[in-house]
């Protein structure tokens, strides 16, 4: 199954996969652990031995399906139970016979080890039922449901559409096809919704927010897929080809396959699935560690805005976050002026808009501070294309192909592009282009070291940067 069509639906849902793959290893481990305190035997080394290999066991030991076309989160309680109670007697015959051979098996409480050997299935059994209920509902939850259209009316995408109808767990809602020729050229089913021609399919994506465009015209319309590709820019919508192609600018592009039928992912989002877990946990972790660490100068620096200037602490404005979705940006506020309308004109150079204390703010880029508390709350990030004013980014989307495809991630707090000198006022479009040249090449290459290395030269080339004004 393709990984980010069925997996990229929130944070909260990978984690509880996270957790789901890792519950019979932690299980396993905590309970021989706990049970030692309870009757006060040594947690010794050959009881760190049995955890090793346990954990390991559980860990690598396939989990066997009754049926595996059906999704485990699907599944009655009694296959599963059945399930784990197999699978766990399968790895205490493996480790009893490891014990017998070793001749290690007399240096174990047996009190343990056999209330050990009963206790952990019915913890696993009770584990693995609350984390199935939290995905089940996760999953069916319709905000979480990804609406879906089709270029191209034929067989294939036909056949796509109506295994996603038929498989609800996936999170996926059909809105209907887009192609040129008329229903009786197609010779569709009469259920069949045809949503117009190819030429209107942007702009319905745009208006009914559409996330997910399967692209099944023919590889001989190649130039057309090409052009279609081109108009998609300006939308935030994931993209998958069927079948595959591999003649585009494409960011994050993934082969797989999707009940049965093989697609590929030509503009997906970086932070699918675990990914998207280890990003959202390395933005947790260091935004509270650094908000912890800076709250006194935050403090300070919200007393002397007040005192130096009329107006509020913080200034609050709208941009666009993940997806294109509009957030709110937190900074402390710089200038005399609150813009956030129609029209808000850029900072420049020497700008008399900018407080003294605005001044030095900006000059050391202590301004973004409150940023931190967007990180927490999971509108940005710690590393992401910067968000822009939702004026500019109404102007600059018109102009720039592929604007909108930084929207794919959270904005961030610093990016590729200020680590390359992109900052400060941009006088003319080629300058923003090359922000945006920056941001999709984040897109392209982004890992974890990625953010580690621009966390680090942002340190180093930004604090007191010359364009910071």
């Amino acid at each position: 199954m393709t990984e980010p069509i069925t997996l990229r639906r929130g944070f909260w849902i990978a984690l509880v996969a996270t957790l789901q793959a890792a519950a019979s290893p932690v299980t396993a481990v905590a309970t021989l652990f706990l049970l030692c305190r309870a009757y006060g035997a040594e947690f010794s080394d050959f009881f760190m031995v049995l955890a090793v290999l346990v954990a390991l066991l559980t860990a690598l030991l396939p989990s066997k399906q009754e049926n595996p076309a059906t999704p485990p989160l699907l599944g009655t309680t009694l296959p599963l139970a059945r399930r784990v109670i197999v699978r766990w007697f399968v790895i205490v015959g493996i480790l009893l016979g490891i014990g017998f051979v070793t001749k290690y098996s007399e240096d174990f409480s047996r009190r343990v080890v056999l209330s050990w050997i009963v206790m952990t299935p019915a913890l696993l059994i009770l584990i693995e039922l609350v984390l199935q209920e939290i995905m089940r509902r996760l999953l069916y939850d319709p905000s979480n449901r990804r609406r879906v259209v089709f270029a191209g009316c034929n067989e294939v995408s036909l056949a796509l559409a109506g295994r996603i109808s038929a498989s609800k767990d996936l999170g996926l809602s059909v809105r209907g096809f887009f192609d040129d020729r008329c229903p009786e050229r197609l010779g569709a089913p009469p259920t069949t919704r045809l949503l117009g021609p190819l030429p209107s399919l942007v702009s319905y994506v745009k208006r009914h927010h559409i996330d997910v465009i399967f692209v099944a015209l023919p590889i001989r319309h190649v130039r057309r897929v090409t052009d279609l590709m081109d108009q998609l820019r300006d939308t935030t919508a994931s993209i998958y080809y069927v079948p595959d192609i591999f003649v585009f600018d494409l960011i994050q592009a993934r082969t797989g396959e999707l009940l049965g039928i093989p697609v590929v992912a030509m503009c997906e989002t970086p932070f699918y699935g675990y990914r998207g877990v280890v990003k959202r946990m390395t933005d947790i972790a260091f935004a509270s560690a650094v908000l912890l660490v800076a709250a006194p100068l935050m403090i300070l620096i919200a007393l002397m805005v007040r005192a130096t200037s009329p107006g509020p602490a913080l200034f609050r404005q709208r941009r666009y976050g993940m997806d294109g979705r509009e957030i709110t940006v937190y900074k402390f506020r710089t200038m005399t002026v609150l813009e956030d309308g129609a029209r808000v004109t850029q900072a420049k150079r020497d700008d008399v808009r900018v407080t003294r204390v605005g001044r030095f703010l900006r000059r050391y880029s202590l301004d973004e501070l409150p940023q931190l508390i967007n990180v927490l709350q999971g509108h940005m990030s710690l590393v992401g294309p910067r968000p822009h004013a939702v004026a500019h980014n109404e102007e600059y989307r018109k102009v720039i192909k592929g604007y909108m495809l930084r929207h794919k991630v959270p904005p961030g707090i610093t990016g590729l592009a200020q680590i390359n000198g992109c900052r400060g006022e941009t006088v003319r479009v080629e300058e923003m282009q090359q922000r945006v040249n920056y941001d999709l090449e984040y897109l392209r290459k982004w890992s974890p070291l990625l953010d580690l290395k621009i966390l680090l030269l942002t340190v180093f080339k930004l604090v007191g940067d010359q364009k910071a004004y």
